[in-house]
């Protein structure tokens, strides 16, 4: 029984059985129920404790036009970081959830030729939730040497990919996907902190994961190689005097087109 419409739904294993499931009941004030069912072989009363239920109405548009964008991918993830379910938007651009109240929830959305991201749902006691996902178009500068992105910068000390970095490569996973023949040549660098051994080493593990990372994306591996340059080719080149900002500029990744 669905509270919130107040209409009678089969819920399906294990609320619902192919058993006889009747005579339901509930106690609103001390939000208690109960239901007379033969599932276990013999007639029997079950105990029933309503559960609340928040519906997600998700409508993912474009940007720029507000126009509403269908084949979207839209995932909800709990707390823990954990996939609930994925599905894809309508022609209207909308996708529902419903999910448990006093929760909250984070909206993955993606499509190609757009921007991916991600959308807070707040906790809710009950009332719906609607999300608006607006994706930004990818907008990429290819020129005749490189493909040119935000950068894709790394904390320090560490080589893996940002959620932030991510969405630049997708960018970059659009372009080669357009573009089959299209090679890429990604060099990685790192600030000039630590030895300069040290720095080619976690170089290379950064042109290693971002090149890993467009591989996971379905693209094929004579697309796309990685070399680190460490240290030697800083793009400020502030030698011992380096600020923190300077030092994140130079923490990079390039793409360079090998060929078209």
């Amino acid at each position: 029984y669905d509270m919130t419409k107040g209409e009678s739904t089969n819920l399906g294993k294990p609320i619902n059985s192919e058993k006889d499931d009747f005579a339901f009941s509930l106690n609103a004030e001390k939000n208690i129920g109960f239901l007379s069912t033969n599932r276990s072989g013999v007639d029997n009363i079950y105990l029933a404790t309503p559960v609340c239920g928040v519906e997600v109405i998700t409508v993912v548009t474009d940007a720029k036009t507000g126009k509403a964008l269908a084949n979207a991918k839209v995932a909800i993830v709990d707390e823990k970081k954990n996939v609930i379910a994925t599905e894809t938007s309508g022609a209207n651009g909308e996708v529902a959830y419903y999910v448990e109240c006093n929760k909250a929830y984070t909206i993955q959305a993606s499509k190609d030729g757009y921007e991916s991201n991600t959308f807070a749902v707040a906790a809710s006691k009950g009332e719906a939730r609607k999300v608006d996902a607006a994706l930004n178009p990818i907008d990429v500068i290819v020129t005749e040497k490189e493909i040119v992105l935000n950068a894709i910068f790394f904390e320090f000390n560490k080589s893996n990919i940002t959620q932030e970095g991510a969405f630049e490569l997708d960018k970059l996973v659009q372009v080669l996907q357009n573009n089959k023949n299209m090679v890429i040549l990604v060099k990685s660098h790192t600030d000039n902190r630590g030895s300069e051994a040290y720095n080619l080493r976690l170089s290379d593990a950064r042109a290693k994961s971002t090149v890993q990372y467009i591989l996971s994306k379905g693209i094929s591996k004579e697309q796309i190689s990685g070399k680190g340059m460490g240290e030697t080719e800083p793009k400020v080149d502030c030698k011992e005097t380096c600020s923190e900002e300077q030092h994140a500029q130079n923490r990079r990744s390039e793409f360079l087109i090998v060929k078209k």
